[in-house]
């Protein structure tokens, strides 16, 4: 059965290890869900799998079924219910960086703008080394020819259901594990479908703007081009970090590497993602993304504020006081429920979300009308 199921296949690659892979894919994989598409995260970075734990599925285990193994189900299709009261961004606050556009300002007409009614999202699915694992500080140490035999099976064992797109999130370097893969899927997808875009759909391109990491990842888009894969487009992560505070843009590794690079290699260049700390918490903490907040206040700072307050609270009148624990409670009772909800649904909330929105439509575009470069 193996890819079946399975319409489009598309890669995440990457010629140096830490560019963020892996946040690309499951980003990737968030904002197709968002777009309605049912979508599998198949995880082939065996020594390194992090899908899981940015998932939040790391309790999960893989299933035995007659003829192979059962992906772990993130979400199914549904509708997600409204956000309760979206954080509104203060006017200091700001979002990615936009080219002529005034960050100051950016995120709060991106979160007035973005569609926070009822949204009908696709599936999604992932399988992982990681949810074979005791635990995950486990290691795994195996030789060549066991990685080839894994990925092969993941690639031919899953009983994948129906899946508008099947992500596969690779580790990095051009060695076994990708020769594996690009020989496996060459093999099982080479027979073309009349009227159909090729199932290979081809490969997203992952880097981050420094020249080390831009010079190692040119050796993957020659290895895609020597294995005939065709290339989607490139992203630049890490792209500049925005400060939530303050507005201000500071380029932590530089700027404009991977669409230099995307212009050499002729390919489209999807977009720039910037770093944003909220998507950090959200994935390690399971907490909905919030902008406009003093991010750099400590706890310990607020002694001299508790004690002033407690002054105040010593005047008040029981009458006061009762309406202020109420409203207190109440803004207890509103952050609960916007903690509660999917993965998919407080990404809604997430800055990033904008912009993988952008790049996941290109790669839509790209994909259902075959216009993989190389292919």
């Amino acid at each position: 059965m193996g890819l079946d199921n399975v319409k489009h296949i598309v890669l995440v690659l990457s010629g140096k290890g830490g560019v963020g892979k892996s946040s690309i894919t499951t980003q990737l994989a968030l904002s197709l869900s968002l777009a309605g598409r049912s979508v599998g995260i198949l995880d082939i970075d065996l020594t390194g799998p992090s899908i899981p734990r940015l998932l939040g599925i790391e309790d999960a285990k893989i299933k035995q079924a007659p003829g192979g193994w059962l992906p772990v189900q993130v979400h199914p299709s549904q509708l997600l219910p409204q956000v309760v009261d979206a954080p509104q961004p203060n006017e200091n606050t700001a979002t990615p960086r936009n080219e002529g556009v005034d960050h100051s300002t950016l995120l709060a007409s991106k979160t007035d703008s973005v569609d926070l009614h009822p949204q009908s999202v696709g599936a999604l699915y992932a399988i992982s080394l990681g949810l074979l694992l005791p635990s995950r500080s486990s290691a795994v140490v195996w030789r060549g020819p066991k990685k080839t035999a894994m990925v092969r099976q993941f690639l031919t064992d899953v009983l994948w259901p129906s899946l508008d797109y099947l992500l596969i999130d690779t580790p990095p370097g051009t060695s076994d594990e990708h020769i594996s893969l690009a020989e496996t899927l060459l093999q099982q997808t080479s027979t073309p479908i009349p009227h159909r875009s090729p199932q290979l759909a081809g490969a997203v391109i992952v880097t981050t703007p420094q020249a080390v990491a831009v010079s190692d990842v040119r050796k993957e888009l020659s290895f895609c081009r020597k294995v005939g894969i065709g290339v989607l487009g490139v992203v630049e992560n890490m792209s500049g970090y925005v400060c939530e505070c303050c507005g201000k843009e500071t380029n932590l590794f530089g700027k404009g590497g991977g669409e230099v690079m995307a212009r050499e290699f002729d390919v489209e260049f999807l977009g720039a993602v910037p770093v944003d700390r909220q998507w950090g918490t959200l994935v390690e903490e399971g907490k909905r993304p919030r902008y406009g907040e003093d991010v750099t206040k400590d706890d310990g700072d607020d002694d001299d504020d508790d004690d002033d307050d407690d002054d105040d609270e010593m005047v008040m009148n029981d009458k006061e006081t009762e309406v202020r624990r109420g409203d207190e409670g109440a803004g207890k009772e509103l952050s609960a429920q916007l903690e509660v909800g999917l993965l998919v649904d407080k990404y809604r909330s997430c800055s990033l979300c904008t912009t993988f929105e952008k790049i996941t439509s290109q790669v839509i575009g790209l994909v259902e009308n075959g216009h993989a470069n190389g292919t």
